[in-house]
């Protein structure tokens, strides 16, 4: 047993080449999170592999190489761009005396440090401790036998089945609080459907720019830089749009390739405010070579998360750096908007943008002009609590004459629930 270091901020970073492009990762990638998480890389070790050692991940000599890096350079902390097991965590730390992280526990940390509200420090925690739960082994070999002394004989148990235990029980608490924040954000959700306000949802891999983008639409000063997951908690702030009104925008957690599941699932109240918007918009680093990865990956989450079903407007993001491209529209053979070219720093072609979010958004609205009869005035306060009233007026004959316009599905809802009677009520 050595003694281990509280925390490590001289890295040796650790990137392995393997055959299955499932589990390739990117070396550039490692660098920005280990940067993001406030550590200076001293030197990178990489290695090619058909598969990983069931051992050390890499090969017996390979971690010999590691072992002598953090040795030269007094390193504290070896981060491997991998998921490592239990077992291959616990191996390579023995052999290097020092802390070993591996890319879930990495992101983790990050998470860890960005979280700001009450709600995405309980998420983070959950996350970290069902991790947690599976590495329990390291560390804890020489308390591995029944506590003994005055008061603790008996059945006892073993210092590993103790903290598993209250790991467990703080587990049960964190998502017990987690529903009642999932139950506030549902009726802050019903209240918007209720009152026809239609809500945008930004998504995207992490550093796309989305916090920036967010910012410049609704000139607001959410916390914005140039690294990975610099927004973890969901920010919404309301944008007027032509046609449409008022409508709510949401910032959202950012994706990663091989995002690790516990987080998806932690984070599950935040990455409704994805699931039940009406149009994504999906922010794209135009400049980045991965691109097309990257939209992969985010891809990917979305349909874990089952909010791959959200009409989306893919927006192609930090165009000014990219020669010869200019702010614009790109539309499919229907003439529907798909793309959107800007820039959020600089803020050209964000116009563009609200002419297509408003083209999209007015396409799920319906008008009509009623005529309601003096018999049937019950529907005043139904329309006027919609706010979706644009005009109104009275016949010669006392009839309410009005012009209406609201989300389609509001007008459907309203029809079904009063047995089509609205309907009758249309002038032709």
């Amino acid at each position: 047993m050595f003694d281990r270091y509280k925390a490590g901020d001289q890295a040796i970073l650790v990137h392995v080449d393997l055959d299955d492009e499932v589990a390739k990762e990117d070396l550039d990638e490692l660098k920005l999170l280990a940067s993001s998480a406030g550590v200076e890389s001293l030197a990178v070790i990489t290695a090619s592999r058909a598969k990983p050692d069931p051992k050390f991940f890499v090969g017996s000599g390979k971690a010999e190489e590691i072992q002598q890096a953090v040795v030269a350079l007094e390193a504290n902390v070896v981060i491997f761009n991998h998921a490592l097991s239990p077992s291959q965590e616990k191996n390579v730390e023995a052999l290097v005396k020092c802390r070993v992280l591996d890319r879930t526990t990495l992101i983790l940390d990050i998470f860890a440090q960005r979280a700001r509200t009450h709600e995405g420090n309980l998420q983070v925690e959950l996350a970290q401790l069902k991790h947690i739960s599976t590495r329990l082994v390291r560390g804890w070999t020489h308390l591995e036998r029944q506590k003994g002394g005055i008061g603790l004989r008996g059945p006892g148990e073993t210092q590993l089945e103790t903290d598993r235990r209250l790991i467990r029980g703080r587990i049960k608490n964190i998502e017990r609080r987690l529903e009642k924040v999932e139950k506030q954000r549902d009726q802050g959700r019903r209240a918007r459907k209720r009152s026809d306000t239609p809500t945008i949802s930004l998504v995207g891999y992490t550093n796309a720019g989305k916090s920036t983008l967010f910012n410049r639409l609704t000139e607001s000063e959410v916390y914005a830089a140039d690294q990975l997951f610099a927004t973890l908690d969901p920010t919404l702030r309301k944008i007027k749009l032509d046609e449409v009104g008022d409508a709510i925008l949401a910032d959202t957690v950012g994706f990663i390739r091989h995002l690790p599941h516990d987080l998806v699932a932690a984070f599950k109240a935040t990455l409704q405010e994805t699931r039940d918007a009406d149009v994504q918009l999906h922010v794209i680093d135009a400049a980045d070579d991965r691109r097309a990865e990257n939209i992969d990956a985010v891809s990917k989450v979305l349909e874990e998360i089952e909010a791959d079903d959200v009409p989306q407007i893919l927006v192609y993001n930090k165009i000014d750096q990219l020669e010869d491209v200019k702010p614009h529209i790109d539309r499919d053979d229907e003439g529907n908007v798909i793309r959107v070219w800007l820039s959020a720093q600089t803020g050209e072609g964000c116009e563009l943008l609200f002419d297509a979010l408003s083209e999209r958004l007015a396409r799920q609205m319906v008008e009509y002009k009623l005529a309601i009869p003096q018999a049937e005035q019950q529907w005043r306060g139904v329309l006027y609590q919609l706010d979706c009233i644009q005009q109104e007026s009275y016949s010669e004959i006392g009839d309410w004459l009005v012009d209406v316009k609201m989300q389609s599905e509001d007008w459907n809802r309203l029809n079904k629930t009063h047995q089509n009677q609205l309907e009758k009520f249309i002038i032709h």
